[in-house]
């Protein structure tokens, strides 16, 4: 072998097997190659009989080749060869790289033992179990080997002889059983929290072999706990006495230490470092595991907390809200600064997890100077960017910012026993950008809800004549929603013969365009009627203005002029343009339904609107409604015409106002859902005696 560098005076006895066994295999650089090569040297030493081998030829084996997939990246060659006193396993890969000089021999002194920890935990086992080992280089790589003898075989010359130091160091060492153990020790799978056991486990297995006295393991999650003890063995550290720690190789928040009561010996340390490795490992898949949740745990808190701000349209029971989602999951205290038009803070509101401190929170709030948290909240406000609080309420300032627009601050308190920790920071951040849109969405529709509030305050009469002899009276109930502006209108207009012209009408749609036709037909009825026009014509001159106006949208309407006829008795001459007939409610009791029916306004270029006389008595009532009554909904129910004539009926001899109020209660009560049309209801009553 005239390209082969041999790190020591004795090989690997390739040859002169008499009587033994060799294999040559080439593997993969796989995850499943170690157990394969296991595979080959089990098969070896039952051939060879040399089942007395087996546990440390197999742990050699696997921490070889492990070494060589994890770090060569490479096929591996495996040869074994058997013989009558012993075994000789070599693992070569392929890689290139500058080869290291290895000392070898029966045993390794303390200080060589110390420089092969350094270098790697697998050398140190092959270093404490092989009878001889070494490294070889070729140009194509690199092969490790390793010998083990039969305790009763002589150790062949080459190997050297083993010192009286060498000789009790590997008498106190432990034994290929107990290594086997400490490396094959896993967690319970299916236990709720398998890390104490486990870290139990290993530390006990430690203490054994290194004979310590007591050992305890501490471990620090980084949640504001402090370095709680996670598994602890043997008896309290003596006073004085020098303790073996180690720390374990954990990424942030978690940390912590192994700590050992042992006496000082060659593989104390070494041992301690692959146990605190080993356990390590499973720290920072329970730190993953744990993080993972904790995120999937803040994504669904973001979520709820989503869907509660959205489901609040009025912007101060949002502001109220934002803080009880904060605290106390997000921070010991919480406040919301809204700005006013003059840019100045206003605490709109302020939570605390112990309610007792609440008033001092609110002083502390509301403090002025250079360092008070006013001006580190103005300072947010104005920067738009994240500020630290100090003083007695510890925490920061995040800004309210809703599509561009500067609302003001959401102010949160450090925790009690700890700061916040990144994931917690971007929560916040996210929950601000999720409350300030919440309140800026607040803002918009308590806006759109005054508007439209307005505007159809601006479409009704403010209030009803009064003339003597008749009564009059009105209900009036908008669309569930608020913020839209129905197209369902009433009025009485003064005709010029000394007459009252009762008005109902009911314009497609809703919304603006609704409310605008709406108006329209209001003011070209007063005008029209103002100027004497007989109620046909004003019908027919509506028609073709809305007809010309175009837009699709159409309405029907009731005209009723009513004026005094003989005796108490009142004439009402009632036209119908594509609206529903109303209800004679008579003073001694029945109702049913009167008019004639017509064509809706802005439909056709001519319509027909028959005139019906109707006469009304003392007591009686004529009772004029929207569809919004009618087309209540209760499921797939109606309330209907002949819900509302049967509601009517039994108040006969009612007022005006307790007519209309109770019809009101009737169509609202018919169902638990807000109403999805306007409702208008208006009663004209003889009030003659």
């Amino acid at each position: 072998m005239e390209d082969t560098k041999v790190s020591a005076e004795a090989g690997p006895a390739t040859a002169g097997a008499r009587n033994g066994a060799v294999r040559h295999v080439r593997l993969p650089a796989d995850r499943r190659t170690p157990a394969a090569a296991r595979a080959v040297v089990r098969s070896v030493l039952t051939e060879a009989h040399l089942d007395e081998l087996a546990n440390e030829a197999l742990l050699l084996t696997t921490e070889l080749t492990t070494n060589a997939v994890e770090h060569a990246r490479t096929e591996l060659d495996i040869d074994v060869v058997a013989d009558e006193v012993g075994l000789t396993v070599t693992v070569s890969d392929f890689a290139a790289g500058p080869g290291d000089e290895l000392t070898v021999g029966t045993r390794n002194d303390a200080t060589e033992i110390n420089e092969v920890s350094e270098r790697g935990r697998g050398l140190l086992l092959v270093d404490h179990f092989a009878s001889r080992w070494g490294t070889t280089y070729l140009p194509t790589g690199k092969g490790v080997w390793f010998r083990l003898d039969r305790p009763d075989a002589d150790p062949p010359d080459a190997a050297g002889t083993a010192t009286p130091a060498d000789t009790a160091a590997g008498s106190a060492g432990p034994s290929a059983s107990a290594m086997s153990e400490l490396m094959q020790t896993a967690p319970d799978m299916y236990a709720d929290d398998p890390l104490p056991d486990f870290a139990a486990g290993l530390l006990s297995r430690l203490a054994e072999m290194v004979g310590a006295a007591g050992g305890v393991i501490r471990l620090d999650r980084g949640d504001g706990q402090g370095r709680q003890v996670l598994a602890r063995i043997g008896r309290q550290p003596r006073p004085g006495s020098e303790l073996l720690q180690v720390p374990l190789t954990v990424h942030r928040p978690y940390g912590g230490e192994l700590e050992l009561d042992a006496a000082p010996s060659a593989y104390a340390r070494p041992l301690a470092v692959l146990t605190a490795e080993r356990l390590s490992l499973h720290l920072e898949n329970d730190r993953l595991r744990r993080a993972d949740v904790r995120r999937q745990a803040w994504l669904t808190f973001l979520a709820e907390a989503s869907e509660l701000l959205a489901q609040s349209l009025d912007v101060e029971l949002t502001m109220a809200l934002v803080p009880q989602l904060v605290v106390p999951r997000l921070g010991q205290w919480c406040a919301v600064h809204t700005t006013d038009e003059w840019g100045r803070l206003r605490l709109a509101a302020a939570t605390h997890a112990d309610e007792s401190v609440l008033p001092q929170l609110h002083k502390v709030l509301a403090e002025t100077g250079p360092d008070s948290v006013q001006a580190r909240l103005r300072e947010a406000s104005r920067s738009a960017a994240q500020i630290p609080l100090g003083g007695p309420m510890e925490g920061f300032a995040v800004p309210l910012i809703a599509r561009g627009q500067r609302l003001g601050t959401l102010a949160v308190g450090r925790h009690q026993r700890h700061r916040h920790d990144p994931d917690e920071v971007s929560v916040l951040e996210d929950v601000a950008r999720r409350a300030a849109l919440a309140i800026e969405n607040a803002r918009i529709h308590a806006e759109r809800r005054r508007v439209a509030q307005t505007l159809q305050q601006s479409l009704l009469p403010p209030v009803l004549p009064v003339v003597d002899g008749i009564g009059f009276a009105a209900e009036y109930v908008p669309t569930g929603d608020d913020a839209e502006v129905g197209g369902d209108f009433y009025d009485v207009v003064p005709l010029p013969d000394g007459r009252s012209l009762v008005v109902i009408g009911d314009v497609s749609g809703k919304g603006v365009q609704a409310a605008a036709v709406t108006g329209l037909v209001r003011d070209v009825i007063r005008v029209l009627v103002g100027d004497g026009k007989p109620l046909p014509e004003v019908l027919s001159r509506l028609n073709e203005t809305l007809v010309e106006r175009g837009g699709g949208r159409y309405c029907t309407l009731a005209l009723a002029a009513v004026g005094p006829g003989g005796g108490d008795q009142l004439d009402v001459a009632l036209h119908l343009a594509g609206h529903d007939r109303p209800v004679l409610l008579a003073g001694k009791g029945g109702a049913g339904f009167v008019g004639t029916g017509g064509t809706a306004l802005g439909l056709l270029d001519t319509i027909t609107s028959p005139t019906a006389e109707i006469t009304l008595g003392p007591g009686d009532s004529l009772i004029f409604y929207t569809d919004g009554v009618t087309e209540r909904r209760r499921g797939r129910e109606l309330f209907g015409t002949d819900r509302l004539r049967d509601a009517a009926a039994p108040l006969a001899g009612y007022s005006a106002d307790v007519v209309a109020a109770r019809l009101r209660a009737a169509a609202i009560n018919f169902s638990v859902e807000p109403p999805r049309d306007d409702i208008a209801i208006l009663v004209l009553r003889n009030d003659a005696v």
